[in-house]
């Protein structure tokens, strides 16, 4: 029988998981690679869909005949090398993975490629650089384990991630009021929150009016922190904030969290509002990203046009419900609150240098 002691032998694979940077951390693992998967996506299919639509509006063939399919086709590969990034891994491990995301997107979808490499990425760190045959054992133990994690728990996890966001739809369909402002808020908050708004609408499939009113949540957060930090951070911060992420606030809530009540109670109002009057629409690949980058816009012209609106109608709605009245609505909230000293001069500054 071995003589290592218990205490002894953890704290060897401790040392070894942390010379091979693993650090099994749930953090790691689902907020900073989950938004290193985002990017993934956005880098294939969500600027795939971008280009797409311009070519069908330009008659550009390859952009729809050619690049939208290849787009599609590589998303897993995509959000797999995302994600190894993310985990800092060696460049055998990263160059492997690509495999190990086909198999994962093919078989889960988004959730099945990032559960897969996530796994296959660890492992293969594990392994990378052990023994005199690296280069066999690296690649062979990250695509085996991948493709094998693919297959056996990828139909099942993107089984239940799709059951889960028809749930939401259906919620939303049959309780338009309710439900509109319930996804609203928690799609606006995760969007601020350092954790991938976006990845979560896309693993969710959302889309029709729950994916309108996760926009209109979005908007509010972005377009809502941009204007209500007007004066504390002026046009650098309308840009940082209303076309990057409301996420840069973060610091400030966690020091004041009553900077965070005028968006969520914005987001309250104009998530039903958005299902009920409106019937705002959107895509899974637009549904979380507010207004980064226009995105959510764009891929609201693409839903409502497929539903039938006229153009002068659609964008008429789209600029009051994601921009003119996140506006209105977060800074009226606002200045009540700076008014009570809820809000105090700084409480919203950031550092943009």
């Amino acid at each position: 029988m071995s003589n290592i002691q218990p205490a002894t032998f953890y704290s060897q694979c401790h040392a070894f998981f942390q010379r091979k940077g693993v650090t099994l951390s749930p953090r790691t693992y689902f907020i900073h690679a989950m938004s290193f998967m985002a990017l993934g996506l956005f880098s294939s299919l969500l600027i795939g869909s971008i280009l797409n639509t311009v070519g069908i509006k330009l008659s550009i063939p390859l952009f729809t005949d050619t690049l939208w399919p290849l787009a599609k086709q590589m998303t897993g590969p995509a959000i797999a090398v995302a994600v190894a990034y993310a985990l800092k891994a060696p460049p055998l491990v990263m160059f492997s993975v690509t495999t190990v995301g086909a198999a994962g997107a093919m078989l889960g979808g988004p959730v099945g490629a990032f559960v897969s490499a996530l796994i296959a990425t660890e492992l293969g760190k594990l392994v990378a650089n052990e023994t005199k045959v690296d280069i066999l054992v690296t690649p062979a133990i990250t695509m085996v384990s991948g493709v094998l994690v693919g297959t056996l728990i990828g139909p099942y996890i993107g089984q239940f991630m799709t059951s889960l966001g028809d749930l939401i739809m259906s919620a939303t369909l049959l309780q338009p009021l309710l439900m509109g402002a319930v996804v609203a808020v928690l799609m606006g908050m995760a969007l601020t929150l350092p954790i991938s708004s976006a990845a979560i609408a896309i693993m969710l499939s959302l889309n029709g009016l729950a994916a309108g009113a996760a926009t209109v949540g979005c908007c509010v957060q972005m377009v809502g922190f941009a204007v209500m930090s007007f004066r504390e951070n002026r046009w650098a911060g309308v840009m940082a904030q209303g076309l990057g992420t409301s996420m840069l606030q973060m610091p400030n809530i966690i020091k004041n969290y009553r900077i965070w009540i005028p968006t969520i109670l914005a987001s309250a109002i104009l998530g039903p509002i958005a299902t009920t009057i409106f019937k705002l629409e959107n895509t899974p690949l637009g549904a979380g990203m507010g207004t980064s980058g226009f995105v959510g816009q764009i891929q609201s012209f693409i839903a409502l046009e497929g539903a039938g609106w006229d153009s002068m109608t659609m964008y008429s709605v789209i600029l009051l419900m994601h921009l003119v009245l996140p506006a209105m609505l977060t800074l009226a909230f606002s200045e009540l609150f700076r008014k009570a000293g809820w809000i105090k001069p700084g409480d919203l500054t950031l550092n943009l240098q």
